[in-house]
């Protein structure tokens, strides 16, 4: 006979199974879960923000290098504050909202932060590289964030300038290139115009980057350059000999950037700006042509600082340069073209230095 003892219930076989298979199930799934799970690898900051990280650590760097100089009494010191206080205010604008965010990489390689500067000599060098580098970044950074970049680095080259005057040493080579006025070339490099507007009466969007924008930043720039050249005309006549052939010169270079300016205009769709008879010119201006001129080139400034942060390629590479030639005319006039040339900042708004005012660098991580 067959023995069927050992199979007495042959229907609950398959809830059997099932039960078994619902406990490994369990216990599984109790392991999976007592393991942890992997953190995601941060996610790479964008270009824009890699290039105001190194930016911050420049200024840092170089804020403690000119401290030391500084302390050795090697330069002026009244220069020497003059550039600690610069980069002070810079590296205050430079902070991003949250200590947490961008606090990696960095945007072009920063000659300031791979070679520690020490003496005078250094500082100088260091300060005019890092300039070049801010410049350089603000060509591809976004909008905001370029204008804050193009005028960082336009600072620091002025900046350089003056310490290797005070310091007795050879002014950097390539702190102030001056941009390409010819008006023919801007329009070939500019990008076409497909289908120009009939009229500019009604206002257009002006978001970052937009057309519309950079039509209206190139707008107001030609706008700026016509009253340069009126204000120039005005001084011509009243100046001494001494200053009458740098500003014949600075007259030439502004006619040359009002047509290059309409051309990019013209090439962005824009209206023709009509040419103004005149301008108002403030009470002092006649008695002291001089500082005049400096305060027209200060206030020029803000129209190629918004012509950075609007434009793209070409049209931002010019702005770029007409920036950082139009702060060179303002501090040969004696006029302060600010710590950010092209941004209005008002300082006693930035947020103090993280760690205070006796802040340092720390090493970028990799």
């Amino acid at each position: 006979m067959n023995d069927r003892r050992h199979d007495s219930h042959p229907s609950l076989r398959p809830f059997r199974v099932a039960a078994l298979a619902l406990a490994a199930l369990v216990v599984l799934s109790l392991g999976f879960a007592m393991v942890p799970a992997e953190k995601p690898a941060p996610a790479v900051p964008s270009f824009s923000e890699q290039a105001r990280a190194a930016a911050l650590t420049d200024a840092l760097e170089l804020r403690a290098a000119g401290q030391g100089l500084t302390v050795e009494g090697a330069v002026d010191s009244t220069t020497v504050d003059a550039v600690v206080t610069l980069l002070t205010i810079q590296a205050r604008a430079l902070q991003s909202p949250s200590p947490e965010a961008g606090a990696q990489g960095s945007g072009s390689p920063s000659p300031a932060s791979a070679t520690p500067a020490k003496g005078a000599a250094e500082v100088v060098q260091a300060l005019a590289a890092s300039g070049r580098v801010r410049i350089r970044d603000a060509g591809e950074a976004d909008g905001g964030l370029a204008r804050l970049l193009a005028g960082t680095g336009t600072a620091q080259l002025l900046a350089a300038g003056r310490l290797a005057a005070a310091a007795g040493l050879p002014a950097p080579q390539g702190t102030a290139p001056l941009p390409d006025a010819d008006a023919s070339g801007a329009a070939a490099s500019a990008s076409p115009c497909v289908a120009p507007p009939a009229t500019a009466a009604a206002p257009e969007s002006t978001g970052s980057g937009a057309p519309a924008g950079a039509r209206q930043a190139l707008a107001a720039v030609t706008v700026a350059e016509q009253q340069a050249i009126y204000a120039y005309q005005a001084a011509l006549p009243r100046l001494a000999l001494a200053e009458a052939g740098p500003a014949s010169e600075f007259l030439g270079q502004h006619k040359g950037l009002a047509a290059s300016a309409e051309a990019r205009f013209r090439r962005a769709c824009g209206v023709p700006v009509p040419q103004q008879p005149g301008f108002i010119l403030d009470g002092g201006f006649l008695a002291a042509p001089v500082a005049g001129l400096g305060r027209i080139e200060a206030s020029t400034l803000a129209a190629y600082g918004d012509a950075v942060a609007l434009t793209q390629g070409q049209d931002r590479a010019w702005a770029l340069g007409a920036l950082e030639s139009t702060a060179v005319r303002a501090a040969r006039w004696g006029a302060d073209p600010g710590p950010v040339p092209g941004l209005i900042l008002d300082v006693g708004q930035l947020p103090a230095l993280r760690g205070g005012e006796s802040a340092t660098a720390s090493p970028t991580p990799s």
